[in-house]
């Protein structure tokens, strides 16, 4: 893919996707001595495991990322734990599973009780949003690996998401088929993605100056949408669900997850938040680059037949406000387009 802009910021996606091919490549080597358990292939949003005839446990991790350091600077704790769920949790549901636990993982500089009751009062905001337990997780103290921004106030937050499925029932995107209708929901901005970026095409602006309805601070900080209640209403409904696909870093390339033998096309994409086409415009972000990076304003993607189409719509609409269809699934294996742009998981261009 195109990814100048996000190089210019320190992180060369290229070199990233390289490494973890080599990483990836060693795990897959693991001999057991017994036969997997895995049912999915690697690379799609959540692992697979059969536990029991016809019985799977979903799992999934993630982070905040770098969304963090904006915490740190504006002291503001409260709603990176909502990210920190989200990420995982909307994973988790992409595989038809019910998100049904997470363990979250604190490294801090220092143990401070303010910061981490507000970093709690996220995550228990986040996982009530998702309907998941926090049964457990760890807190590691590491003063000489964590350096804040300021310091002493560094911390890193992830969690791993655990769900079940019925086996007989998992969305895998087998059977996404051209014609079929992709339905968006929207996202709230940037959500927890490409912040690296975010961050240095607005590091000389205020975080405390105005931006449209608040500041600027709010706008980066908005914690990412939660689609898993509005997801799995969507399963449990009769409606055939083809695919479901969580927008996050890698931005229109996503949807390649689902089925790399179909194509993908937004011809009618949601309105893009404000606070995106501001890091595009102060980092001289192309159009290309945009769609494979950002977004766009798409948080979660139904795949379902055009004849379930506006059924879908409007359910999931009930609780994403804004939901629509945004595009169809093409013939054009491995192609993904939408305004202005085209191209395959190796890049998009402008057309």
């Amino acid at each position: 893919m195109s990814t100048d802009a996000y190089a210019r910021s320190g992180v060369d996606q290229h070199a990233a996707d390289r490494a973890v091919a080599a990483l990836v490549g060693v795990l897959k080597t693991i001999d057991t001595g017994k036969a997997s358990r895995s049912v999915l292939a690697s690379g799609h949003y959540a692992a697979v495991l059969e536990i029991a005839p016809n019985l799977g446990i979903a799992v999934g991790t993630d982070g905040v990322g770098s969304k963090l350091i904006l915490a740190e600077q504006t002291g503001r704790y409260d709603t990176v734990g909502i990210d920190c769920v989200a990420m995982n949790v909307n994973d988790v549901v992409c595989v038809g599973a019910e998100p049904i636990a997470l363990l979250d993982y604190l490294a801090v500089e220092q143990a401070n009780p303010e910061v981490m009751e507000q970093i709690g009062r996220g995550l228990k905001a986040g996982a009530e949003l998702a309907g998941v337990e926090i049964p457990g997780g760890e807190v590691a103290i590491l003063p000489e690996l964590i350096k804040g921004h300021p310091s002493p106030n560094g911390f890193d937050l992830t969690a791993t998401c655990f769900g079940t499925v019925a086996l007989d029932q998992m969305i895998t995107g087998t059977k996404i088929a051209p014609g079929d209708a992709l339905i968006g929901l929207p996202s709230s901005g940037l959500h927890s993605n490409s912040y690296s970026l975010a961050r240095r095409a607005t590091q000389d602006l205020p975080l405390d100056g105005a931006f449209e309805d608040g500041t600027l601070a709010d706008a980066l900080l908005a914690p990412t949408v939660i689609y898993v209640r509005a997801a799995l209403e969507l399963i449990r409904s009769g409606i055939p669900v083809h695919g479901l696909a969580h927008i996050t870093g890698g931005g229109l390339l996503n949807l390649l997850r689902l089925n790399e033998a179909a194509g993908f096309a937004i011809t009618d994409p949601l309105p893009v938040p404000p606070i995106i086409d501001l890091v595009r415009e102060r980092g001289a972000v192309s159009d290309a680059e945009a769609w494979a990076v950002f977004n766009m304003g798409c948080g979660f993607v139904a795949v379902v037949p055009e004849a379930h189409a506006d059924a879908a719509t409007a359910l999931l609409a009930r609780h994403h406000a804004g939901t629509r269809r945004i595009g169809i699934v093409t013939d054009q294996a491995g192609h993904v387009s939408a305004p202005g742009v085209t191209g395959t998981a190796e890049g998009l261009k402008a057309v």
